[in-house]
């Protein structure tokens, strides 16, 4: 049994119980449901909305959100869509560096992402575009700005951190730390 038998066996025993919990509970005929298709002129609405300034050129959209240069890119052929945010120079991030972004996109990015391209470490948020709403847009630029607020940080999407990761024992020892270094100031408030 390898050390990762350890983990995923009781994980998959969850899911599976978890599915065969829901299933009783569900009708197996799911109803005919519709979502209206995201469209490119749609996508251009939607970033007009967040910032009136943006520019686009071609299947791609530049624009700001807060401070964080942010580039929509599309392609209707393919049916995706991809939010991205320069945060870095990928060549000076150190090993442990690369390891903290590896978790923190298994329990705290969430929909958002680190990802390297070009050499930069990038935020990104990656979806099809046929099913994407205008909710999960927005949320998904969301978390992408997060994502690169809080790289050297807490390496988080903003929502909130799913279980089974190294992020929130992370962020609980940081969180006693600050509590240890507090009470050595000697103010009670």
């Amino acid at each position: 049994m390898s050390r990762y038998s350890l983990f995923v066996l009781p994980a998959v025993l969850a899911f599976a119980a978890l599915q065969s919990a829901c299933a009783q509970d569900v009708d197996e005929t799911p109803p005919e449901v519709t979502a209206p298709t995201m469209t490119a002129e749609r996508l251009g609405e939607l970033v007009l909305r967040i910032d009136s300034e943006a520019q686009q050129s071609g299947p791609a959209w530049q624009f700001m959100v807060d401070d964080f240069e942010t580039i929509l890119i599309y392609d209707v052929d393919a049916d995706r869509m991809r939010v991205m945010i320069p945060i870095n120079d990928a060549n000076v991030l150190p090993p442990e560096e690369l390891l903290r972004l590896m978790q923190a996109n298994f329990d705290s990015a969430l929909d958002a992402r680190y990802a390297i391209a070009n050499e930069l470490l990038w935020g990104v948020f990656i979806h099809p575009l046929s099913t994407l709403t205008d909710v999960e847009f927005l949320l998904g630029v969301g978390q992408t700005v997060n994502v690169a607020a809080t790289f050297g940080q807490s390496y988080s999407s903003g929502m909130f951190i799913f279980g089974g990761g190294d992020s929130g024992e992370l962020e609980r020892e940081r969180q006693r730390l600050l509590e240890k270094l507090e009470a050595l100031s000697g103010d009670s408030t």
